[in-house]
């Protein structure tokens, strides 16, 4: 019995190695499109979408446990997704000045084909104000780096400096609920007591 995580992230697999998770890695194939088109909050799409990631994978390798994860970004009742370009980075960054932005991260287990476990985390992100002279310097130091994040920053780089108060989960706002995940693992054997 082997463990995969059903993703190209290298920061979930780095969550995982750090934390000492021996781990494979497949990416899946979902459509996340069809997905996002449901209209469901950002907490039941990102679960939908971790569940739907960890199912891919199993399916093709039933007697594994797969990990799938996935983070959603909404300011009010605006949802974000990973900036298309630079020009749509500095907008989504020019967006989130001033406001508090949700980081919604879901995680699932699946097994045999089907889903066994899900956990889904929020954090609340105060950005502060951003000049523009700011959005540039920092897309200057951080694109393309930041290009396949939802939310336009990595907190563990210059993304901290984007934000006056972060309340919630370290792990959650890095993409994935670790501390859960780890306990269903060990709930189910996968990893030690």
């Amino acid at each position: 019995m082997a463990l995969i995580l059903a993703s190209s992230s290298p920061l979930r697999r780095a969550m995982l190695d750090s934390a000492g998770v021996a781990h494979g890695a497949i990416a899946p194939d979902v459509d996340e499109d069809a997905v996002k088109a449901g209209g469901a909050s950002p907490a039941a799409m990102a679960e939908q979408l971790a569940v739907a990631k960890a199912v891919s994978v199993s399916a093709r390798h039933p007697e594994d446990w797969v990990i799938g994860s996935d983070s959603m970004v909404s300011v009010g009742e605006r949802r974000f997704d990973k900036p298309r370009d630079r020009a749509d980075a500095a907008d989504h960054l020019r967006f989130f000045s001033g406001k508090a932005m949700v980081l919604t991260s879901a995680v699932a287990l699946a097994r045999d084909g089907a889903a066994d476990w899900s956990h889904v985390g929020q954090a609340q992100l105060h950005v502060r104000e951003l000049s523009e002279a700011f959005i540039e310097a920092y897309l200057d130091a951080e694109w393309p780096d930041v290009a396949y994040c939802v939310g336009v920053f990595r907190l563990e780089g210059r993304g901290v400096t984007l934000f006056d108060r972060i309340d919630g989960d370290h792990f959650t706002i890095l993409g994935m609920p670790l501390l859960p995940l780890l306990g269903a693992l060990r709930d189910r054997g996968v990893l030690q007591r």
